[in-house]
């Protein structure tokens, strides 16, 4: 019997959309169909190849009508934020700007008596196992250079955002990608597995849980396989005396609470100096009380619900049980009425919190963010160090001195100052401890999507 993969609407609770699994044959035609077309496309001039990816964005934001709105169907995103064409374009526009210097050839010597260099030769098939929570942004992330450098792409999406697959490839055939060089497949956690065990793929880049990442490491254990996975993440901000304290409010609240929390590199536990802790309080909650919960069509909603009903009972069972341990909780009940106990849930504040509690050491992936006193910098140093999780962190001071100080201390992919939950094109996107290993976008972007192959040449006997 074929098994149906099914988005469910965290708006309304129906089945959204379904779509068939594929047959284990199924899905090994289409790897042999990527595996034959790859070649053509890698030998088209690199010009072409970027063209032809620009165009399909481009087809993209052509359709961005109804991107808005399925993605508010499927995982819960206003529709007054227009998805994620942005970011997309960013990306995308900065990596086509620098794919002929990042695959250029590594010249050692070309000579008359030898020619020796290095050169970036496509992993043959990429495959893109993609998130729900931006759904676009860290799909292309790996698409549109692995595309650009010559490879054959094939995409798995989440079942959440089961019909993103679907528009990027409308949009990159739009653009004249060929349809067997990305292919969106839909598959179970079982056939997905076995693909990446079958040694289908040269590169498998995954962005998910830990328990995901495990499962795919599994499955790739003795091919050899490249793997990027970027996985799980509790990102700290800690904001210092000398601190902008409105802006770092306002940033560090948007990056606590935007997309229901529902961010890679989202804010989910920040410590203060204690000089400046009940105005820096005081003022985040009269930030958190003027969002709006509700139904992500309304124009005036600035939180939608999250993307799925268990995603919600994970970031109230971590609250309860911190509430019970001693933590207060600062945002009340009826500030948010449109909370019905399942999807839609209402943003949350605590302090009296520590280091005992879940919500400040596991994953909450929601609209709920702890704040500590501090110190001095060696205490906060030491709590955002308390982790198994390593992607970003976020300092708030007036002295990059002392920023970069601290900085390279912090166990983490990213560090910034006086910003949080952004991701530059230009530098590495990666992590360590239990975030995962691997890069993205950047010269290093090329890199994980390439591989080097070394040529030495002699043309001349010896005499």
């Amino acid at each position: 019997m074929t098994k149906m993969i099914q988005c469910i609407s965290p708006v309304d609770g129906r089945v959204y959309a379904e779509r068939p699994a594929l047959s284990p044959e199924a899905a090994a035609a289409a790897v042999a169909r990527a595996k034959a077309a790859q070649p053509a496309w890698a030998a088209l001039p690199l010009e072409e190849r970027i063209a032809k990816v620009k165009a399909g964005v481009a087809a993209l934001n052509a359709d961005k009508a109804r991107i808005v709105e399925e993605l508010a169907w499927q995982m819960g995103r206003p529709t007054r934020f227009g998805g994620e064409f942005g970011g997309l374009n960013e990306r995308t526009d900065y990596m086509s700007r620098i794919a002929a210097e990042a695959l250029a050839p590594m010249i050692v010597e070309e000579t008359d008596r030898f020619a020796r260099r290095i050169e970036f030769a496509p992993q043959g098939v990429v495959f893109v196992i993609a998130p729900w929570n931006y759904p676009y942004m860290t799909a292309m992330n790996t698409i549109v250079p692995a595309l650009i450098a010559g490879n054959a792409v094939m995409l798995k999406h989440a079942s959440q955002t089961l019909l993103v697959g679907e528009r990027i490839a409308e949009g990159l055939a739009k653009g004249g990608v060929p349809a067997d060089v990305f292919q969106n497949v839909v598959l179970d956690h079982a056939g997905t597995e076995k693909l990446i065990a079958d040694r289908s793929f040269g590169f498998v880049n995954f962005t998910g849980s830990v328990a995901g990442g495990q499962a795919i490491e599994r499955a790739a254990a003795g091919t050899f396989t490249g793997l990027g996975l970027e996985l799980g993440g509790k990102d700290p901000g800690y904001v210092m005396e000398d601190a902008d304290i409105d802006w770092a409010v306002d940033v560090l609240m948007d990056g606590a609470m935007y997309n229901a929390g529902q961010c890679c590199c989202g804010i989910e536990r920040i410590y203060v100096n204690h000089r400046l802790f009940d105005e820096f309080v005081e003022k985040s909650v009269k930030w958190v009380n003027a969002l709006k919960l509700g139904n992500p069509f309304d124009a005036d909603t600035t939180l939608g619900p999250m993307a799925n009903a268990r995603f919600a009972r994970t970031v109230r069972a971590q609250t309860a049980d911190a509430i019970a341990a001693g933590a207060k909780p600062l945002i009340e009940r009826q500030n948010f009425p449109a909370d019905d106990g399942g999807t839609y849930l209402m943003p949350q504040i605590l302090i009296n919190v520590d280091h005992s509690m879940r919500v400040m050491t596991e994953e909450s992936f929601g609209p709920v963010v702890g704040i500590m006193p501090v110190k001095d910098d060696a205490e906060a140093l030491r709590l955002m160090n308390d982790s198994p999780y390593g992607l970003t962190a976020s300092l708030w001071t007036q002295d990059p001195d002392r920023a970069w100080t601290i900085a390279r201390q912090i166990e983490t992919g990213t560090v910034f100052m006086n910003r949080a939950d952004y991701l530059d094109p230009a530098i590495c996107w990666t992590g360590c401890k239990d975030t995962g290993r691997g890069g993205g976008l950047s010269v290093l972007g090329y890199h994980a999507v390439t591989r080097p192959r070394s040529y030495h040449f002699r043309k001349v006997k010896p005499q």
